[in-house]
């Protein structure tokens, strides 16, 4: 395919979050890639029709956290060999999320280079030691998940047992010399390099937690991914990095979408209202015939005056700068696990060109086959809520059809929006025991060191992380946008403003449709009073489930 080899960039650059990125969809997704909470949270943000998989490994202690899991996720689907095609992200810079992503895994990359020497000192020289503490925070682990309390404190015992056997084994050893400070060592050097893990630990988790409080205060933060430059003309490995950014862009640009049924257009969320105006194509003057014309004349004069959206008769604010362009949509099944980008002549950086666009507009409108629209997409609320109204222009035999459908993608989960909290413990005060006291514990705790310092040496070998502690793997067709959204229904001006935008959408497309008949000597006093009638219908101020048709 020749998509795999196209160089989508000018050359080598540092990727930096640009001002296109700073939009609440961009950085709440992208402060998931900081996040230290428990890698099954993110199951609370799937919607109806996409749903994350938590796969479990073989240890618990190799588990990772959600930080951990989301950014191995979005990597691999996103920079992997072989990956598939991606469903555009629209009102977001996906590539900003991706590069987050690697900027975490850098952070933590690092401070695994100083757990792997820890580990390597104390693990591998006293590695008796280290294999007996393992044993029991692994059985402590074990026991503390499981529903009875009693399994928990039994965990927690034969931690407290074999600490206090440490002490007196180190108060009194059977074996002297070489042999005996070597027993010592082997009790001693682990709770050393622990100590030391946890360290390395607490300042790595401070610095990924700064970077998640400032993408959701709105200020955002730089991202630094030396590994997508290229240090040396032969450097592969970070080229195939950078190229993979740049090729993530160039989807995001791409005029084609997908139809998977009840799910609606995947990307822009489902339709919920559709509008037709048919009507016969009648001469105007009977002793003249119609002026030939074809379905993208029509289409282009509703594409020029919707240009002019923004601007009204009265000075009201109105609408934003809308994004015009035309789509080329295909169909897939609803139940479909994949895309794929078209290849040959007519597509280049996964676009489809113009010529082709023009083709499929005027003859591939009925039977199998891509279909053409012209879509008007609004981004509104930060980000937060997609309005796409979609028309399409169809003749068949003596019939003009011109049909609007709206669709709305709402706004990223809640979910992603929470902002990281400290970590407190409240007691009650000694004398005055009606009172209590609090006070910010650690963050990291003791078996989040362990935990830690146990994956640092597999940190160059995630399939095998992957294998002893588990992953997360993303819904698909994964698109980084509209797997995470919520229906914009439940929150009222969201739903004010998408119903609110179909009305002078469908009188513009109306009035440019009717200008272009005139032109060409068409009778539009069908089409007027059916327009008029069509004006009436779209003030219903409830959307439907257009695609759930009942039969």
């Amino acid at each position: 395919m020749a998509n795999d080899v196209f160089d989508f960039s000018p050359g080598a650059q540092i990727p930096l979050q640009g001002s296109a990125g700073q939009t609440a969809a961009t950085q709440a997704l992208a402060s998931a890639a900081y996040r230290d909470s428990p890698m099954e949270d993110i199951l609370k943000a799937d919607n109806d029709w996409h749903k994350s998989k938590v796969t479990k490994g073989k240890f618990s202690l190799f588990e990772p956290n959600l930080g951990e899991a989301f950014a191995r996720a979005v990597q691999s689907r996103t920079l992997g060999p072989g990956r598939g095609a991606l469903i555009q992200s629209f009102g977001m810079a996906p590539q900003t999320v991706v590069e987050h992503c690697l900027d975490a895994t850098h952070i933590r990359r690092e401070r695994d280079k100083k757990l792997t020497v820890v580990t390597a000192v104390a693990g591998v020289v006293f590695l008796p030691g280290v294999l007996i503490w393992l044993g029991v925070f692994q059985l402590r682990r074990t026991l503390a998940g499981a529903k009875d309390r009693r399994a928990g404190a039994v965990g927690t015992a034969a931690l407290v047992a074999v600490a206090v056997l440490a002490v007196l084994l180190l108060v009194k050893l059977p074996f002297d010399g070489v042999l005996g400070w070597y027993l010592r060592g082997v009790i001693v050097a682990p709770v050393i390099g622990w100590y030391l893990a946890k360290r390395i630990c607490e300042q790595a988790a401070q610095d990924l937690r700064d970077h998640w409080n400032g993408l959701l205060s709105g200020g955002g933060t730089s991202v630094k991914i030396p590994e997508a430059v290229p240090g040396t003309p032969g450097d592969a490995t970070r080229e195939e990095m950078r190229l993979g950014l740049e090729k993530l862009s160039a989807e995001q640009q791409s005029n084609m979408v997908f139809y998977a049924g009840p799910k609606g257009i995947l990307g822009m969320g489902t339709r919920w209202g559709s509008w037709q105006l048919a009507e016969e194509l009648v001469p105007k003057d009977p002793d003249k015939e119609i002026h030939q014309f074809r379905s993208y004349d029509v289409i282009r004069a509703i594409h020029d005056q919707m240009k002019l959206l923004e601007r009204g008769p009265l000075n009201s604010g109105g609408f934003p700068t809308p994004s015009v362009k035309h789509w080329v949509v295909a169909p897939i099944g609803e139940g479909a696990s994949s895309v794929s980008w078209p290849d040959g002549a007519d597509v280049e950086a996964y676009q489809i060109k113009s010529h082709e666009i023009q083709r499929i507009c005027n003859h591939q409108q009925f039977g199998s086959g891509n279909r053409h629209y012209l879509g008007v997409q609004f981004t509104l609320w930060d980000s937060q809520l997609v309005i796409t109204m979609m028309i399409s222009v169809t003749v068949l035999h003596e019939t003009l059809r011109i049909e609007v459908s709206g669709y709305a993608l709402g706004p990223v989960h809640s979910f992603f929006f929470a902002k990281p909290a400290a970590k407190t413990v409240s007691r009650a005060k000694t004398v005055r025991f009606w009172e209590t006291t609090s006070r910010n514990l650690p963050l990291v705790e003791p078996k989040e060191a362990v935990r830690l310092a146990v994956r640092a040496p597999f940190t160059w070998y995630p399939h095998i992380l992957d294998f002893l502690g588990g992953k997360l793997s993303l819904p698909e067709p994964f698109g980084m946008r509209h797997v995470w959204a919520e229906q914009p229904w439940r929150h009222r001006f969201m739903a004010d403003d998408a119903m609110r935008a179909a009305t002078p959408v469908l009188r513009v497309a109306h009035n440019a449709a009717m200008r272009v008949l005139d032109e060409h000597g068409v009778s539009t006093a069908g089409f007027s009073s059916r327009s008029s009638s069509l004006i009436g219908a779209v003030q219903d101020p409830s959307p439907k489930k257009i695609d759930a048709y009942d039969a």
